[in-house]
């Protein structure tokens, strides 16, 4: 049986169903496996992704989750193609879900994992799920947990730095038990206020008398990473299988900006033995990771293209692992990082990264430029996410196989797909992804249509500093 412990206190011995359900670990550190479990790839080869999915859910939970990922992506022929574009060079898609991102693999699954887990310990009370939607997430959340019994989810939304699409999406979601809150922030801000609100006393003891706990269900919930390293395993089963490496070749895999999860689901993956190069991890000009690697200082003292998030995220189970599992030295860095704004790692460590993952950097005219070479060159349509991670993976010159994890669907960037085609973008959302059918012949899905139309239900926004006593005053007891 696989066992969870902390990051920051290794004293800590929870089961699976415990680490799912608490989210966070005691003392704000995050859960991860005291050992992990044995997987191989070789035995999930003649198996479809629903059934490779089962087997990884299996290798980490001693609770049933039989079914769960068959319901999670019941109707889907490929939930996670691996396509190929050129020689040595594929992406992943892993947005063919209902948000059409890359969420949806992982927070499928997470719904019925939680719904399982509350069965093992008998749970009772309501979870209540508070999110820093970054707009694919949130869309997620909702989608998958509304209308759960037994759940609340709180997604709150930053008014800086997300798209039109995103945000009209969030503000027009229709659930009895979702709600819907813009925060006048930047995302880092939000998602910071919200990691607070579960160590708020008063907001916990309210929701208690209320029934009701906090839960988490971004990529602090370990179920995340969890479903997460069953497409690295997957991805590699298609390679095998189509002939295009032999069986105990490595490769490379290319990660978007900010993918956090995918990067410990894939450092995971290959310390239990996928074989893999390299991960490279794409960010812009100045990102706090790939310099991280580059240097073995984690600074966010400094103007970013991209939105720091300095003290939540899983970077933390990096930390832990490079470590040695040495907690107390990653709660002094986390620390260090909450107070400073940086910490910095030992050359032993920096050897151990260099051995495991490389940077990439990518600028708004590198996006650009790549979208349109994809489209004229191979007929492929990649949003900027996919793009950017393809225009370092050009860089690279694909001298092994290489998988680009493409996170989202090309029409969820339809306003700077289009610009990169040469094309003018309407003001109007329905009309934008009318255009990007006409120009591409890519079928837009009828709901994100009937999404952009719909008309905003949710219009409150408030201060970040008002996240924990607005979960207060509306999920505690009155």
């Amino acid at each position: 049986m696989t066992d969870y412990t902390s990051t920051r206190d290794t004293s800590v011995s929870v089961d699976g169903a415990t680490a799912l359900l608490d989210g966070f670990a005691q003392g704000g550190g995050m859960y991860v496996p005291r050992e992990l479990p044995a997987l191989h790839f070789t035995d999930m080869l003649d198996l479809d992704y629903s059934a490779r999915v089962t087997k990884t859910l299996r290798a980490f939970f001693d609770f049933d989750v039989g079914g769960i990922a068959e319901r999670a992506f019941k109707g889907m022929d490929d939930p996670a193609p691996t396509v190929k574009i050129d020689d040595n060079a594929f992406v992943l898609e892993l947005w063919h879900g209902k948000t059409h991102s890359f969420k949806d693999m992982a927070l499928s699954v997470l719904q019925g994992l939680i719904e399982r887990a509350k069965a093992k310990k008998n749970m009772t009370c309501d979870l209540l799920l508070p999110i820093a939607g970054d707009g694919d997430t949130g869309n997620a959340v909702a989608q998958y947990f509304g209308g759960v019994d037994g759940i609340h989810a709180c997604v709150f939304y930053p008014q800086n730095g997300l798209n039109d699409l995103l945000r009209h999406e969030l503000m027009s979601v229709d659930m009895l038990n979702v709600e819907v809150v813009g925060v006048s922030s930047e995302y880092a801000e939000l998602r910071s206020a919200v990691k607070s609100a579960f160590s708020d006393a008063r907001l916990n003891a309210a929701l208690r008398d209320n029934n009701t706990v906090l839960a988490s269900v971004d990529s602090v919930n370990i179920g995340i990473i969890v479903a997460q390293i069953a497409y690295y395993f997957s991805a590699y089963c298609d390679l095998v299988n189509s002939g295009e490496i032999k069986s105990g070749s490595k490769i490379d895999f290319v990660l978007p900006i900010g993918d956090f999860g995918g990067m410990i689901a894939g450092y995971y993956a290959a310390k239990m033995g996928l074989p893999i190069n390299k991960f490279v991890f794409v960010g812009t000009v100045f990102t706090e990771f790939t310099d991280f690697i580059g240097s073995g200082v984690y600074d966010v003292n400094r103007e970013s293209s991209t939105a720091a998030v300095p003290v939540i995220g899983n970077i933390e189970r990096l930390i832990f692992g490079i470590s040695g599992n040495d907690a107390k030295l990653t709660a002094a860095r986390m620390g260090e990082l909450g107070a400073k704004g940086r910490f910095s790692v030992t050359e032993r460590e920096i050897d151990i990264l260099h051995g495991v993952f490389a940077g990439g950097s990518v600028d708004a005219d590198d996006v650009q430029s790549t979208i349109a070479y994809l489209f004229d060159e191979y007929g492929y349509l990649a949003d900027t996410y996919t793009a950017s991670a393809c225009a370092v993976a050009f860089e690279r010159e694909f001298v092994r196989p290489t998988i680009v994890l493409s996170a989202a669907g090309p029409y969820m960037s339809a306003k700077a797909v289009l610009t990169a085609l040469g094309e003018k973008v309407p003001s109007d959302g329905e009309r934008m992804l009318r255009q990007l059918e006409d120009v591409t012949a890519l079928d837009v899905p009828d709901a994100l249509i009937a999404a952009v139309s719909a008309q905003p239900i949710h219009t409150e926004v408030i201060s970040p500093q008002d996240v924990s006593k607005f979960l207060t005053e509306r999920y505690g007891k009155k």
